[in-house]
């Protein structure tokens, strides 16, 4: 899957949500969104990483220290 195939995904699950509005104005959109796509990117991430949070935050260009504070605000450290 290209990065193209994933943009025409997001922008195709976003046609349906505003379709399903159904003329209502949308709230936190953005936080919604970053929320939605965040937390199965760094699951994905880890599970490639074998649970490494060092290589999984290289991959993802973060800090080691954010990368963590992420997993723990998606519950995905104990």
């Amino acid at each position: 899957m290209s990065r193209q195939d994933i943009e025409r995904d997001v922008r195709a699950s976003l046609e349906a949500y505003f379709a399903d509005l159904a003329g209502s104005e949308p709230h936190g959109l953005y936080d919604m969104m970053i929320g939605v796509v965040e937390k199965p990117l760094l699951e994905a991430v880890m599970v490639q990483a074998n649970q490494n949070q060092s290589r999984a935050a290289q991959w993802l260009g973060l800090n080691r220290n954010t990368l963590r504070k992420k997993l723990i605000q998606h519950r995905l450290l104990d």
